[in-house]
């Protein structure tokens, strides 16, 4: 049986420099002999990059549509399918799973398994979790060594204690609204260009309530929340209620997005800015990006508050970037959050995390289910260990839109 090997990263790795190492034959595996690929984002950065800049297609998907404008699933395995086409020696695979559902994780880890009999396979994940079954071999850093990868040394970790002791800072001014539910979908159907997308969702939520939306690639997750946070012209003509008001009725995107707090990690990719930790959270008072505006002393105050919680009050003038992927989202969820939203978005918040960024993500959004009456709809494919929300809302696709259940775990 041929060997394949995993390394185990966390955030901090320098993940360019481990691929650059695997290349040049510096690490687990002598392969600077042979021909390579890479499956990973990085790689279709750069095909989506040429063809943004060159009009140029080199990798399609089986609907003969640009990466550009295919799913997060149509672009990995036509890229998979473009490398295997290449007939390399050796494959390295990184953050394989990312943003998939299930099914495509499926097809995924079939293909790669097929492909294993005849190529040597490296994983890079950040998700012990993620291993590819057929992998043999696990290492992980330590320093600039790869050393054999030890799950005892994992479950360790696992019972860290809580890392966020203090309580959540009062409200610095109530938003809340006597509205109840503060979200109602009823019977709502959205066709694009003759395809139906959803059929008939009802659903609804009610203040303090933490919610998970899943359902896999295509069913119509983003269009619920584009609806919701967005100005999706769809929304005007269905029975939708906001904090209150029917859709469509004479209020502006903008009167919705004060009563929301919202994170993704798309806010993330390609974020150059310097503005200081600091100042990254008290531009959730304004919904902005950077601060323009001179904060009140309440809000200053509060925004104090919310470093404490965080442990960064320290370093509170050192620039966002310094922060790590886990840390820079603790402040941007702290960020939606000092204005006392009665609902907080997270959409794919974990997508890119390592296990222990996760677990920090997941203990500062069970808190503020617990400590406050904030609403929680959490979007994402994945049921993240750690993280406890109440109910579920799950998207089925059907070929006459995608139909809704509301799932509750107690």
């Amino acid at each position: 049986m041929s060997t394949h090997f995993a390394i185990y990263i966390s955030n901090k790795d320098d993940k360019h420099q481990i691929i650059d190492n695997i290349v040049s034959g510096n690490s687990i595996a002598n392969v600077s002999h042979l021909k390579g690929a890479v499956f990973s984002e990085i790689t279709l950065s750069k095909f989506i990059e040429e063809e943004i800049i060159h009009g140029k297609f080199a990798v399609v998907t089986n609907t003969k549509n640009s990466l550009l404008h295919s799913s997060e699933g149509e672009r990995k395995i036509a890229l998979l399918d473009h490398i295997i086409a290449q007939k390399p020696n050796y494959l390295i695979v990184d953050n394989v799973f990312g943003n998939l559902d299930v099914h495509k994780q499926l097809e995924i880890e079939r293909i790669l398994t097929n492909l294993s009999d005849k190529t040597l396979i490296i994983q890079i994940t950040n998700r012990i979790g993620e291993v590819l079954p057929f992998i043999n071999k696990t290492y992980q850093l330590q320093g600039d060594v790869l050393v054999a990868f030890e799950a005892a040394s994992k479950d360790v970790k696992s019972k860290a204690p809580l890392s966020f002791i203090r309580d959540l800072p009062k409200p610095y001014r109530s938003l809340s609204v006597d509205i109840n539910p503060l979200i109602k979908f009823n019977n709502v159907s959205v066709s694009y260009n003759g395809r139906p997308i959803l059929n008939n969702i009802s659903w609804e939520i009610k203040l303090g309530e933490f919610w998970q939306l899943i359902g896999p690639n295509g069913s119509g997750k983003s269009t619920m929340l584009s609806m919701i946070y967005g100005d999706n012209p769809k929304a005007f003509n269905q029975d939708i209620i906001l904090f209150g008001v029917k859709k469509g009725s004479g209020e502006s995107v903008w009167d919705i997005k004060r009563k929301i707090g919202y994170f993704s990690s798309e806010m993330l990719r390609g974020f150059k800015r310097l503005d200081a930790i600091g100042n990254m959270i008290v531009s959730g008072f304004y919904d902005t990006i950077g601060l323009y505006s001179t904060p009140t002393n309440e809000q200053i105050k509060l925004t104090h508050e919310w470093l404490n919680v965080l442990g960064m009050f320290d370093i509170r003038k050192q620039p966002f970037v310094s922060l790590s992927k886990g840390h820079q989202r603790l402040v941007l969820i702290a960020r939606a959050m000092v204005k006392n939203p009665p609902l907080l978005i997270l959409d794919e918040p974990t997508n890119g995390l390592d296990d222990d960024d996760t677990q920090l993500f997941s203990e500062l959004i069970n808190k503020i289910a617990l400590e406050t009456d904030t609403a929680i709809l959490y979007v994402s494919h994945r049921k993240e260990i750690g993280l406890n929300p109440e109910f579920f809302y799950e998207l089925t696709p059907k070929k006459t839109g995608s139909v809704g259940t509301r799932i509750s775990i107690f």
